[in-house]
C-alpha cells in the first residue's frame, strides 16, 4: 500500500492502480495506456471515432481485471449487425493487452463523428472471463442501450451484479485511460451519502486530467477527503495469446471437408495470419491430416483471425 504524495510524481504508462476510498467504502482502480495502446491502434488505420471506441475498450478490459481472481483472459466483445462490428479487446492475467476493431465493408463514419454504439441495430456486448485452453469460461451478454461503453458497463454491474459502478474512460491519439470505481461488495461504511458524494466528484473529472495526470495527483485532486490509498501497482504490455496449438484447434473444428478446400483453393497450403499481432501460420496438407486424425488437443480460439 502506497501513501499518496500530493506533489510532482512519476507516472509510467502501461500500469493498472487499484485503490480504495476508506472514508466512503468505495474501491477502485485507475489505468492508463500508452506503448500498449500504440500498438493496438498502429496495426491498422482506423476511422477516428473507432479508433476512440477501440481504445477506451482496452483501457476498460485492463480495468475490468483490477478486482477479479483472473485465469486465463478477460475480454469484451462488441457485436452488431450495424456497420459497426467488432471492437474487441482483451487482457490476460498476465497484463498481455492485445485489441481490434472492424467496420462493415464500405462502412466507415465521417471524421469528426461520433460513434453511437446504441445505434447499432442487433447491438451485444460479450464480457468473456477464462481461459480456452482449459475450457473454464464465463460469459455474459449485455443488450447495449447506452451511447457510451462506459455506460454499457455501468449497467452491467448494476442490472447483473447489483454492484454500483462509476466507469470514466479516455482515448487520446497516444494514450488510452480509465477509472473504475465501486461500492465494496459487504461495505459497512455508515454514510448514506458516501456513493452519491463520490459520483459527484468524479463528475468533476475532465478527460485531459485522466489522461495526463499521475495517478496520486489524480486521486488527490478528486478525493482527498475519502482517504485514498493507492495499492500496489500491476504492469500491463501489448502481447498476443495466439499460438499454432490455437490455430491448428480452430481448423480441426472447420472439419476435414473445409480444410480440404482450403488446401485445394490455396496450392496445398494454408496461411492463417494474426490480426492482433501479424504472427503467420503455415500448414501443408500433411500437417492437416495429422491434426484432423488426432483428438483435438484444445478447443478452436474464439477470436478472429
Amino acid at each position: 500500500m502506497e501513501d499518496l504524495d500530493h506533489g510532482t510524481a512519476m507516472y509510467s504508462d502501461d500500469r493498472l492502480h487499484p485503490f480504495l476510498l476508506e472514508r466512503a467504502g468505495v474501491r477502485g482502480a485507475l489505468v492508463r495506456l500508452g506503448p500498449a495502446w500504440r500498438e493496438v491502434a498502429a496495426r491498422q488505420d482506423y476511422p477516428p471515432p473507432v479508433r476512440a471506441l477501440l481504445g477506451e475498450a482496452l483501457a476498460a478490459s485492463a480495468l475490468l481485471t483490477a478486482h477479479v481472481k483472473l485465469q486465463g483472459a478477460l475480454s469484451l466483445e462488441f457485436k452488431s449487425d450495424g456497420p459497426l462490428r467488432l471492437p474487441f479487446t482483451e487482457c490476460t492475467d498476465a497484463g498481455r493487452l492485445r485489441g481490434l476493431a472492424r467496420m462493415a465493408e464500405g462502412a466507415a463514419p465521417e471524421a469528426g463523428a461520433s460513434l453511437d454504439p446504441a445505434a447499432q441495430p442487433g447491438a451485444l456486448l460479450a464480457i468473456t472471463l477464462g481461459s480456452v485452453e482449459t475450457g473454464r469460461r464465463y460469459q455474459g451478454l449485455v443488450d447495449v442501450r447506452h451511447g457510451t461503453l462506459a455506460g454499457t458497463l455501468e449497467g452491467y454491474f448494476e442490472q447483473s451484479e447489483q454492484l454500483p459502478t462509476r466507469i470514466v474512460l479516455a482515448a487520446g491519439r497516444d494514450t488510452a485511460a480509465g477509472l473504475l470505481l465501486q461500492q465494496l461488495p459487504g461495505s459497512t461504511v455508515a454514510d448514506d451519502d458516501a456513493w452519491p458524494r463520490v459520483g459527484h466528484l468524479t463528475a468533476t473529472l475532465q478527460m485531459r486530467e485522466l489522461l495526463e495526470l499521475a495517478p496520486q495527483r489524480l486521486l488527490h485532486r478528486l478525493y482527498h477527503e475519502e482517504t485514498p490509498r493507492l495499492f500496489a501497482s500491476r504492469a500491463l504490455g501489448f502481447g498476443c495469446s495466439c499460438s499454432r496449438v490455437r490455430v491448428e484447434g480452430m481448423l480441426r473444428a472447420l472439419g476435414r471437408a473445409e480444410v480440404q478446400a482450403a488446401l485445394d483453393a490455396r496450392g496445398g497450403e494454408i496461411e492463417v495470419t494474426c490480426e492482433f499481432c501479424a504472427a503467420r501460420y503455415t500448414l501443408d496438407a500433411v500437417d492437416a491430416e495429422r491434426l484432423l486424425a488426432t483428438a483435438p488437443s484444445a478447443p478452436a480460439s474464439s477470436t478472429p483471425h
